[in-house]
């Protein structure tokens, strides 16, 4: 029997360029540096997991430069005319899921009622959460944007963790722009920047296109030197500093916060990164043989073709991480390296699959 060559039959060539046309167009849709969450049960908790505990009734207060403040009760938001929309979901550390739909109110016309006055600028929204957790956008942004006062997710009630009973949906921004626990909504002449953007530094703007993830770097370049000469970090906070290149083997980094920093292609043997914020930082191609992650926050880091021989990464979350799995990326040297399987479920698809490969898990 003649074998079938699948390459030219007839009829294939369309079909094959249709998958193709497919896969790109699902590419177009990843921002750069966002790794997908295919699965529909993988929806990653960040931040905090509960709002705050307390007997009041839930409502929703919309106030500041307003006409006609208003004072609503869940019920009386939801009962306003309802819609669904379809979305993507861009979180800072670098995980995007498609096609969530969220039910819900448009922020808009809950604003209209209320009667916006002329002077206001910025949206601020704040959450029932222990630390009054909130974030803004711009009024233009809002009337552009249009976010969704969400209710459900795919047609059932919103999980508590993941923002229930009501937050907010803001397409094309990274999600900390999509509030959750939504409580009280400020209209504000002068911006005021959120918990996320005015603490560990998060980009006010949050284009996930232009990576719009954290503010420039927040040391002056002679302290980095000093850091660079003792290899001593201690818990200072240090925000989108580039130690590329640099030789820190055995450095010191425990308890440190290094949001967004770039070690691309340092040496960094046996660094102490324990309880340490690497959430973000570029490591690609960094030496990091023996180096200790235990308990460290590495949500988002990018160790692409990095050495990680028997690197500890004992209790480290790994929402996002990345380690060479993508397209085209340079793999991550696993050997030896202390990751288990529940921590590769914090991982994006192709992440997964790669660690698991590399640790035969």
């Amino acid at each position: 029997m003649p074998r079938l060559d699948l390459a030219n039959r007839k009829g294939l060539g369309p079909l094959r360029r249709g998958v193709r046309e497919r896969e790109d167009a699902m590419r177009d849709r990843l921002p750069p540096h966002q790794g997908l969450i295919r699965s529909a049960t993988n929806w990653p908790v960040v931040g905090e997991s509960a709002p705050r505990v307390t007997n009041a009734p839930w409502r929703i207060v919309v106030c500041g430069l307003v006409a006609r403040p208003l004072d609503l009760s869940l019920e009386e938001v939801s009962t306003r005319p309802q819609e669904t929309r379809v979305v993507d979901f861009h979180c800072v550390t670098r995980w995007s899921k498609y096609d969530m739909a969220f039910g819900g109110v448009s922020l808009n016309s809950v604003l209209e009622e209320s009667e916006v006055r002329s002077e206001a600028r910025y949206v601020r929204f704040i959450a029932r959460s222990d630390r009054d957790h909130d974030t803004s956008l711009t009024l233009d942004d809002v009337r552009r944007l249009d976010p969704l006062i969400a209710f459900t997710i795919d047609g059932a009630p919103l999980p508590l963790e993941h923002g229930g009973p009501v937050r907010i949906v803001t397409t094309g921004k990274y999600g900390y722009k999509s509030l959750k626990w939504l409580e009280r909504i400020e209209l504000l002449e002068e911006n005021k920047l959120g918990f996320w953007e005015s603490g560990p530094g998060y980009h006010d703007n949050a284009d996930p296109w232009a990576e719009e993830r954290y503010v420039t770097g927040n040391i002056p370049p002679d302290l980095r030197a000093r850091m660079i000469e003792t290899r001593r970090i201690g818990g200072r906070e240090i925000l989108s500093v580039d130690f590329s290149g640099a030789d820190l083997a055995g450095l010191d980094g425990g308890g440190a916060s290094l949001r967004n920093c770039r070690f691309e292609g340092t040496d960094l043997t046996g660094a102490d990164f324990r309880n340490a914020n690497l959430s973000n930082a570029f490591l690609r191609g960094a030496t990091l043989v023996n180096a200790n992650f235990e308990s460290a926050d590495l949500e988002g880091a990018d160790f692409a073709g990095a050495n990680l021989t028997n690197a500890n990464f004992t209790n480290a979350s790994l929402f996002g991480a990345s380690f060479g799995g993508g397209a085209g990326a340079v793999g991550a040297d696993l050997s030896g390296a202390q990751i288990t399987e529940a921590q590769t479920l914090r991982l994006v698809d192709a992440e997964q699959s790669y660690v698991r490969h590399k640790l035969d898990l």
